[in-house]
């Protein structure tokens, strides 16, 4: 049975994601909205938000911030507890646009063990910064999983078969912050699950607050490639050897 729900990450983002249920609504999918311990303006209104959309949202909430891996582990973990099959993770920022969201769970239900990732395709506001991080960490993921099947491992917007990719999380430690959405694309994959990509316009807000820290998260995110690429060589190497033998 395919039975999927939305999960949303949240930290400081009441605002845009008052948009995002709005446009989230005429779907009529549940919708676990994670609070990433948000300050007190913030908590206030997404409750608000919730008990607005009493009948679609679900809200749990981080007693700290722990960042958007986290958060999103933690609304994967809960969708399970609560029968999803599959999680549909959307940003809460409202930078994607919410009309792929029918062609994306068509395509999970067609091929329920696969994840389905959107592809970006950004228009002239996307940044130069964000652009070049993001050429960066695609040519990275393609070297720790020695093939092109993640085109783009940066895109928030994917549909997780629940059961397999908690099996994953279970099974080793994953970043908590903007480094988790390329490592366990990554991981999926050395997993064995297929991978599937569809197009996605993407859109940068004017005025949209972006929580990247530039010291922090790129460290991180340079320290999971090293993790990734030596996780890489531990697989590779036996197979090359097996090869040659």
């Amino acid at each position: 049975m395919f039975r999927p729900c939305i999960v949303i990450p949240v930290y400081e983002h009441a605002g845009p994601l008052q948009k995002v249920l709005a446009g989230l609504r005429p779907n009529g999918i549940p919708c676990v909205v994670v609070d990433d311990g948000s300050g007190e303006a913030c908590r206030r209104a997404l409750e608000s938000l919730a008990a607005a959309h009493n009948t679609q949202v679900t809200l749990a909430r981080l007693d700290r911030n722990g960042g958007k891996g986290a958060a999103v582990k933690a609304g994967l973990r809960l969708a399970a507890k609560l029968g999803f099959t599959h999680a549909l993770q959307v940003d809460a920022d409202g930078q994607h646009d919410l009309r792929a969201l029918p062609e994306l769970l068509a395509a999970a239900e067609k091929e329920p063990d696969a994840v389905i990732c959107g592809r970006p395709v950004f228009d002239a506001s996307v940044p130069s910064s964000r652009l070049y991080g993001r050429r960066l960490t695609n040519f990275w993921v393609k070297v720790n999983t020695l093939s092109r099947a993640i085109p783009d491992g940066m895109c928030g917007l994917r549909v997780y078969p629940l059961a397999a990719t908690l099996r994953v999380l279970d099974a080793g430690r994953t970043g908590n912050r903007m480094d988790f959405d390329p490592e366990v694309l990554v991981r999926l994959k050395w997993a064995g699950l297929a991978l599937r990509f569809l197009p996605v316009a993407v859109n940068y807000p004017e005025g949209g607050v972006s929580h990247f820290r530039l010291g922090l998260d790129n460290t991180l995110i340079s320290w999971m490639h090293t993790r990734l690429f030596f996780g890489m060589l531990a697989r590779f190497v036996p197979l090359l050897r097996k090869a040659i033998a």
